[in-house]
């Protein structure tokens, strides 16, 4: 893997280049400004459209920037085989996360958003045996959504990523045991709705636990229902054929709050 900082300047990019940057550099300041952010550790990355030379590349954070410094012009951009193609800083990229997005991005070509975290209650229901429990409204949606990948260290190791990618196989969700949490979505947006979700999904289960009280029944076949329910919803999104307005009003509290993430 060749990260070595480079200051090669792409093309002026398309316009689907540069919305996929905005929406991205986007997605970063939300993660902060959510409190899901680990100081400059953790990645968004998103899949840019191909060039003319069919090459795969991914967009990610130049390593020690805060997520909150992260803008549409300083993400780094990086060919599936660590090929640093565009770095306005110089920074160079963080070689665990090249890890772990090199490996969902290179497999899972309907995937054009990765996104991980290391919150506190994300590493917390990581760690339980039973993983993330259909306790409620937004962690049913997850029924039957949610792959498990055991620890294996620093995932420094390339070897890894065949695990990874088997591991998740063709779900959107995923739980890195001991480590944290990870989505995947067909757009930025819907990586960002899942992450959001699945934290809140998180938070409320070790709410839940530390209340000490006995769970009430969830009637047979709801978990599905509502998992299917979701799934429709966010399947019309991605066709087109439902506005996205969820995200449209995350997109107006950055624009709002965060001058300059779209420079």
């Amino acid at each position: 893997m060749k990260t070595k900082p480079s200051h090669l300047t792409l093309a002026k990019p398309s316009d689907a280049a540069w919305q996929t940057r905005v929406d991205l550099a986007a997605c970063y300041r939300l993660i902060h400004r959510l409190g899901m952010d680990d100081s400059i550790f953790t990645h968004i990355s998103a899949r840019l459209p191909s060039d003319d030379s069919g090459r795969e590349c991914f967009l990610i954070n130049p390593f020690g920037m805060r997520f909150e410094e992260v803008t549409a012009s300083n993400l780094v951009a990086v060919d599936i085989d660590g090929n640093v193609i565009e770095d306005k800083l110089g920074l160079g990229i963080n070689p665990a996360g090249f890890t772990i997005h090199s490996a969902i991005h290179a497999a899972r070509h309907d995937v054009a958003c990765v996104l991980h975290t290391h919150t506190v209650a994300g590493v917390a229901v990581s760690c339980q045996q039973d993983g993330l429990l259909p306790l409620n409204q937004w962690a049913m949606q997850f029924h039957g959504k949610i792959a498990y990948h055991t620890y294996e260290g620093l995932a420094l190791d390339l070897d890894e990523r065949q695990r990874l990618v088997a591991d998740l196989g063709e779900k959107p969700v995923m739980i890195l045991r001991h480590h944290g949490l990870l989505t995947c979505g067909r757009s930025v947006a819907e990586a960002f709705k899942l992450m959001h979700n699945l934290q809140r999904s998180c938070q409320a289960q070790l709410a839940f636990q530390a209340a000490g009280q006995p769970a009430a029944p969830v009637p047979p076949g709801i978990p599905e229902k509502v998992a299917r329910q979701y799934s429709n919803t966010y399947d019309r999104m991605a066709a087109g054929t439902l506005a996205d307005t969820e995200w449209a009003a995350f997109l107006r509290r950055v624009s709002a709050s965060d001058p300059g993430f779209d420079s």
